[in-house]
């Protein structure tokens, strides 16, 4: 819940001009639902594609304050489901954002779905079977293998500074993947699956490197035009 309308278009403006001429890399932003017309139309015709945060699973009705697919239809490419802090903060479970990223694929747009332990699950040394477990459910029924990201972001990881190291990030990433393996064989090589928490442009080039990080979600590095541009360009590189 960062930048209002005028601070969230100045901010997309001046990542826009930094990371314009970075070829070989898809750019994505995901503005406040207030802000995603006036996004959407300052880069309509640009390299950088619109998100939204959330979605609802309901095609419409009376539920006030949410947001359906066909709202945001024509205006963004793709939809984050199931991050950590809606899944804490709104109690979110794991069966619902399945019905988020159902509707999120039906409707033509790319779910980017979330999951993650917190610190007493990665302590526990129990990380791989909770985040596989996790991520199972949130695919319960989800079929549209060719329209999908995996994010896996470590709670404990998340707006603390700590990162996940390149390994522990590598070793959780395959998890993914391997539960992608499992529900659908022949999508595993071809689903997506990023990292996010506390990525900067200190530690985005060894986490890239790994065979299993396709790309970060970033956080508070993405409020920043030029650390986001940096990130940017250090992914056009690999």
């Amino acid at each position: 819940m960062n930048t209002d309308v005028e601070s969230g278009l100045n901010l997309v403006k001046e990542i826009h001009e930094l990371s314009n001429g970075v070829d070989g890399v898809d750019k994505l932003v995901c503005p406040p639902f207030i802000s995603i017309v006036s996004v959407a139309q300052e880069l309509d015709g640009s390299t950088i594609q619109v998100g939204a945060q959330n979605v609802s699973s309901n095609a419409d009705g009376a539920f006030t304050g949410e947001v359906s697919t066909s709202m945001l239809s024509g205006l963004v490419s793709h939809v984050i489901v199931g991050h950590s802090e809606r899944r804490a903060l709104n109690d979110e479970t794991s069966e619902r954002i399945a019905t988020k990223a159902i509707a999120t694929a039906e409707a033509g747009l790319i779910p980017i779905l979330c999951v993650g332990e917190d610190l007493g699950v990665r302590k526990s040394g129990e990380a791989a079977t909770f985040v596989a477990d996790q991520l199972e459910a949130s695919l319960v029924g989800f079929t549209a293998w060719n329209s999908l990201i995996i994010a896996y972001e470590p709670v404990w990881a998340i707006g603390t500074g700590e990162s996940a190291t390149s390994k522990q990030a590598q070793e959780m990433t395959a998890v993914c993947r391997e539960v992608v393996r499992k529900l659908s064989p022949s999508a595993a090589g071809s689903v997506r699956v990023i990292y996010g928490g506390s990525v900067n442009s200190g530690n985005v080039e060894e986490l890239l490197e790994r065979p299993d990080i396709d790309g970060v979600l970033v956080g508070g590095a993405s409020l920043k035009a030029d650390e986001f541009s940096k990130l940017i360009a250090a992914a056009g590189t690999n």
